[in-house]
């Protein structure tokens, strides 16, 4: 294992895996020389779409993993100097496929790193596809989450993008923990997980036929412990929301859910203002934040240490309804 043992048996009793206050001194006992090869690979993977493809996008949400990614393509194509000294830039665009119902604070701070980096953000709207009648929610209070994937796979169309880089990771869920980096798409958009293409000796087939592309997934040997090391080690800026704040929230199905406007307090639940933090951040209808007092980077470190339920599985209600719920998705177009 990558952690130092004596790290795990100094960690504080957690009553609920993350709502203790964390020992940074723990910090210390943990190397991060494995980071070194993650970053190689990733930026190899990151390079590899670049040369092989001829319209890729970078989705970025302006989350946690897509802000690794964004950090990774920094020093891929815009940390060598050009005879001018001026930088290079990202040979693709970034893409944000946006339900209207995320947090303010994650838009704002993509809208913000974008502009930081002169970088061209593509933004697609759950609603604009509502309005044309290809999205229709079962009812109004419906999550517009799982219908992203008919926005995407329309921005796809729209833009022709044959190669889509995205941030999720093996170690979320089960579904995506068998999918390969290079994840090949039928003209439809579906993903066929009986028919995945090797991947041995870091050779990526990406012949692709007219109407197929392929999702890209350079951090998928990242584990959520690794992202928070290279966070606290690029010293990389995040949304607010991912560290400790006061927040009001109900206890529901064994997740706390924030209360909002559009999650509102059930009759009978107890809303509650805890000291929370967002594991992952998504739309608010299906996102949910666990308690936690950590503040810094080396301090949710100390605390991934201690989980003992993936970060999905922690926060996410979309993930709940059924043991195969994201691969269905997933086949359906999901990312």
């Amino acid at each position: 294992m990558r952690l130092a043992h004596c790290a795990l048996t100094k960690l504080t009793e957690h009553d609920n895996a993350m709502n203790a206050m964390t020992d940074t001194s723990h910090f210390n006992l943990l190397s991060n020389r494995h980071l070194d090869a993650l970053e190689e690979e990733t930026i190899f993977i990151l390079r590899e779409v670049a040369a092989a493809f001829e319209r890729p996008t970078l989705l970025f949400s302006g989350g946690k993993d897509s802000l690794v990614m964004l950090k990774c393509a920094e020093k891929a194509f815009m940390d060598s100097n050009g005879p001018s000294g001026s930088r290079g830039r990202i040979p693709y665009p970034l893409l944000m496929i946006d339900t209207g119902h995320n947090f303010h604070e994650v838009t704002d701070f993509r809208d913000f790193r974008a502009k930081e980096l002169g970088a061209e953000l593509i933004v697609r709207n759950v609603e604009d596809s509502m309005k044309r009648g290809t999205v229709r929610l079962a009812h109004p209070g419906e999550s517009r989450n799982v219908h992203q994937s008919v926005t995407l796979l329309e921005a796809i169309e729209e833009f022709r993008f044959d190669a889509l880089i995205g941030g999720a990771r093996r170690d979320e869920e089960k579904a995506r923990a068998k999918e390969r980096i290079f994840s090949h798409r039928d003209s439809f958009g579906q993903w066929q997980p009986k028919a995945q293409r090797p991947e041995l000796w870091t050779l990526f087939n990406t012949r692709l036929q007219p109407g197929e592309h392929f999702r890209v997934f350079p951090i998928s040997n990242w584990t959520e412990l690794d992202v928070w090391q290279y966070i606290e080690r690029e010293k990389i800026a995040l949304p607010s929301l991912y560290y400790t704040h006061k927040r009001d929230v109900v206890e529901r199905k064994g997740l706390l859910v924030p209360v909002t406007d559009l999650t509102p307090a059930k009759d009978g639940e107890k809303i509650e203002s805890r000291d929370v933090r967002f594991r992952t951040v998504g739309d608010i209808t299906c996102t949910c934040p666990v308690d936690s007092l950590a503040a810094t980077a080396a301090d949710i470190v100390v605390e991934t240490l201690a989980a003992d339920v993936s970060e999905r599985g922690a926060t996410r209600m979309d993930d709940k309804t059924s043991e195969a719920s994201m691969e269905k998705r997933k086949k359906d177009g999901y990312f």
